[in-house]
């Protein structure tokens, strides 16, 4: 199993903690110095707020078309040229993990247990559990410094959606437990051409009596 996320490690990204500010006495009657800086701190804040919402919004993929949603780590960003209509890679940049989700059409009727076999054929130390008949969750070494925690789908038209979380094996500690998380967050649905179909009202009978 390769993969293009680097191998060398640059750096392990720093999680910021937020200050908390303290609040110190004033009089009982605020100068208008006082109440120009609050209306602007707190038109500041409606702003971040805002923000906050849309960088949440952006870290949620949904692929309509081939029916399948999931959100990514905050701070991580999409690698627009391994994308395709059929899924998506958001890599954090800073440690060469990547997060790659894709669809691809089951032609040969494959159950869930053959399509896992054929993963596993390529990578080292493949390891997972089965979750009914149309879910697989399990982690695996691509042979290259990088650990691989994996989630495969199965559509009710055989399609799969797999997932996968690419991390270096050096930082398992820091990733195990978002690659858990982000792994979870993926859902699957009906496709859009499959809505659409179902939505089409039956064709009038031409049958005469």
């Amino acid at each position: 199993m390769k993969y293009a996320a680097p191998l060398l490690v640059a750096s392990l990204p720093l999680f910021l903690l937020a200050a908390c500010g303290r609040t110190e006495p004033v009089g009982d009657t605020p100068s208008q110095e006082e109440l120009t800086a609050a209306a602007n701190a707190a038109a500041a804040n409606a702003i971040a707020n805002q923000q906050g919402d849309t960088e949440a919004a952006n870290r949620n993929y949904v692929n309509v078309a081939r029916g399948f949603s999931i959100t990514f780590p905050e701070g991580w960003t999409i690698d627009k040229g391994a994308g395709s209509p059929d899924g998506v890679v958001y890599a954090d940049p800073g440690a060469g993990a990547d997060v790659r989700v894709f669809w691809q059409a089951n032609d040969k009727d494959q159950t869930l247990q053959q399509i896992v076999e054929a993963v596993s054929d390529g990578a080292e130390g493949v390891d997972g559990d089965f979750i009914g008949d149309n879910e697989y969750r399990g982690s695996a070494n691509d042979g290259e410094g990088n650990n691989v925690a994996i989630r495969l789908l199965k559509q009710p038209d055989g399609s799969i959606v797999t997932a996968t979380f690419v991390y270096p094996e050096m930082l398992s500690e820091q990733y195990q437990t978002m690659a858990d998380t982000v792994l979870n967050s993926l859902r699957i649905f009906a496709p859009k051409a499959e809505k659409e179909s179902a939505e089409q009202p039956a064709p009038a009978s031409n049958v005469s009596q």
